[in-house]
């Protein structure tokens, strides 16, 4: 069934607060996707956030942002009074998330709810600890740890910590306890908000589809917590951290910095830490897009301590065995293949075995040199494929066509007979529209005909990155009615 959604981070929501919540904003929004005509909603990862502010470099794999919660529910359950949040300042730019500012006032607050989580709900919580029990105690021990040291990384904790020495860290836990108990809190909150929207969605007809960064962040409670499923020494320090080679648009490469996966150690337990990740985010997710699938056929290894990765090295990823062991943990999942970049043919082969739907970029298709051979120009689609415009890492339509090249700007438009009427961003979405793909998903910035100050991110670049918020009463019924007509005309209304 063809079909269609829009890329929103909740971050890029407008609300009155400083960031996007799982409140009022993100429930209008769902309406917004049903007058549209679509199927789907796609968001990034919705983990907590360190620094630099990116969604791809978490905290924890399973934990949920605290950021996203919504005050004014919140206040609505009665675990907060409006004048504790509504009068402080979130930040005088509503089209930007001010990080700084919501790292000081956010969890101030929270702490007033989750005081009165723990008197009015007690038996609620403590229901969620237990089911949660796997991954949530690691998480809020490294949390509670990771203030009371002064928010360094794990990696320069005392030792005794560090390592995990059992009777220090039980001691430190104990001390730490109240701490603790407020990180269990925070993420009760966090959970209770995100599967109550969740239903909302999916009882209209929505279905979400969450991201899955392939590596985690090396200051986590993913890898603290986990040691031995990470390329590590003894003293628990990585050996080679992940990245990308040098190409023709970088000539050192990107430095990631992630540790990279012990692929052999944890193919002798069958990926048992890996599938826990997976079944989890089915948990919260519809459809899950795994960043980076071709890093499973081969991962790109440079040498920890390295300041770009000029000296990286390939190295065999577990490949279709593990898609193998996937299948047979949790059955038939809906996943989509992050197959963007140079692939070699063993990827190729790997996600034809794996059947699962790859990736088309609209914006990569437009090279003149390549006499419409580009498998990114749609009349070369599969129909298993899920086809964008750009993604989160692209600039928006209308900043490609000041910022590509002009020549590959001039074969865009002669392609997709753009006009200055129709708007050029609303030519390239019915490109993707009019193909062959099963399915496509568009920038809500392309929706609202944003340039490129509607950028959500630029690769290799920090300090801008993840900050751009839609502006009150942004999905206004026009573009509704728009996007229906487009949906009917070229087969992508919800069955």
């Amino acid at each position: 069934m063809r079909s269609s959604g829009i890329l929103m981070p909740i971050f890029s929501l407008p609300s009155p607060c400083g960031v996007g919540t799982l409140g009022q904003c993100a429930r209008e929004f769902v309406s917004f996707l049903v007058q549209g005509g679509q199927s789907y909603w796609q968001v990034l990862p919705i983990s907590p956030t360190g620094y630099g502010d990116s969604p791809y470099q978490s905290f924890s794999s399973f934990a949920g942002n605290p950021y996203f919660i919504d005050l004014d529910d919140l206040a609505r359950d009665g675990l907060l009074l409006p004048e504790e949040y509504q009068a402080l300042s979130w930040g005088d730019d509503l089209t930007q998330v001010d990080y700084g500012l919501l790292y000081i006032q956010r969890f101030r607050v929270l702490h007033w709810a989750v005081s009165r989580l723990q008197i009015k709900r007690p038996q609620a919580l403590a229901q969620f600890c237990r089911d949660q029990q796997d991954w949530l105690e690691d998480y809020a021990r490294f949390m509670a740890f990771k203030d009371h040291f002064d928010g360094i990384p794990w990696s320069q904790w005392p030792d005794p910590i560090r390592l995990r020495q059992p009777q220090a860290v039980e001691t430190l836990a104990q001390e730490l306890a109240p701490d603790i108990r407020f990180w269990k809190g925070v993420q009760y909150l966090f959970f209770s908000q995100w599967n109550a929207l969740k239903a909302y969605a999916n009882a209209q007809g929505i279905s979400i589809i969450g991201d899955l960064p392939i590596y985690v962040a090396g200051d986590s409670a993913d890898v603290w917590a986990n040691p031995q499923q990470f390329q590590l020494d003894e003293n628990l320090c990585p050996t080679e951290v992940a990245g990308c080679p040098p190409d023709g648009f970088s000539e050192d490469g990107q430095l990631w910095g992630n540790p990279l996966f012990h692929w052999e150690r944890m193919a002798q337990d069958h990926y048992t830490w890996w599938m826990r990740r997976v079944a989890f985010q089915f948990t919260i997710y519809d459809v899950l897009r795994i960043d980076h699938f071709r890093g499973f056929d081969s991962y790109y290894a440079i040498p920890a301590g390295d300041k770009n990765a000029r000296r990286g090295q390939w190295r065999p990823g577990p490949g279709i065995a593990f898609f193998n062991t996937l299948k047979e943990t949790l059955g038939e999942r809906p996943i989509i293949a992050e197959d963007l970049g140079f692939l070699t043919p063993s990827v190729h082969e790997m996600l034809a075995q794996t059947g699962f739907p790859g990736m088309k970029v609209l914006e990569f298709a437009f090279d003149r040199r390549d006499s419409g051979q580009n498998l990114y120009l749609p009349h070369n689609y599969p129909v298993n494929c899920i086809a964008y415009v750009g993604t989160h890492d692209n600039d928006t339509a209308l900043g490609w066509t000041h910022t590509a090249d002009p020549e590959d700007v001039d074969l865009a438009r002669t392609y997709l007979n753009l006009t200055a009427q129709e708007g050029e961003n609303w030519g390239m979405m019915r490109g993707i529209w009019a193909s062959a793909a099963q399915y496509t998903v568009v920038q809500m910035q392309d929706v609202l005909g944003l340039g490129s100050e509607g950028r959500v991110n630029t690769p290799s670049t920090t300090g801008e990155n993840w900050k751009w918020r839609a502006l009150p009463n942004f999905a206004a019924p026009r573009l509704a009615q728009r996007l229906h007509r487009m949906m009917k005309l070229y087969g992508r209304l919800p069955q």
